[in-house]
């Protein structure tokens, strides 16, 4: 099941915050992608002395289409990198939430990059799949 809203896509998953944070980033290698950074919020919630569920994000990207994403519009590079966000509601349900690229068309006013669009939607929607399937 996924879900968009306010320009992002989130993805129900069938695993743990973590275990759905493993996939994620261990498809996110296998496609050849640059995983930059995986941030656990929940310990630096710790660190501070405050309580959070667990949430995770993960910073990654793939400078061949992102590149090509900011020739069309160069303010599309404050939403790049991509960044996956894994996190547990207050009903213990997990999601993979991402941003939209058709959010990014209509904020960035990007033109002329449908095919760079298109290729970006299809590796994000399979990537959250694998990561959140059974």
């Amino acid at each position: 099941m996924a879900f968009a809203n306010n320009g992002l896509i989130s993805v129900k998953s069938a695993h743990t915050v973590k275990v759905t944070a493993d996939r994620l980033e261990q498809i996110l290698n296998d496609k050849g992608m640059t995983v930059f950074v995986r941030i656990d919020h929940s310990v630096g919630a710790k660190h501070v002395g405050e309580v959070l569920r667990p949430t995770e994000l993960i910073i990654f990207g793939n400078p061949k289409v992102g590149t090509l994403l900011m020739q069309c519009s160069q303010s599309a590079a404050i939403d790049l990198p991509q960044k996956a966000l894994i996190n547990q509601d207050e009903k213990g349900q997990v999601w993979l939430t991402y941003n939209s690229p058709d959010y990014l068309v209509k904020r960035h006013n990007i033109k002329g990059c449908n095919e760079v669009i298109t290729k970006i939607e299809t590796a994000l929607a399979n990537f959250s799949k694998t990561a959140t399937m059974p």
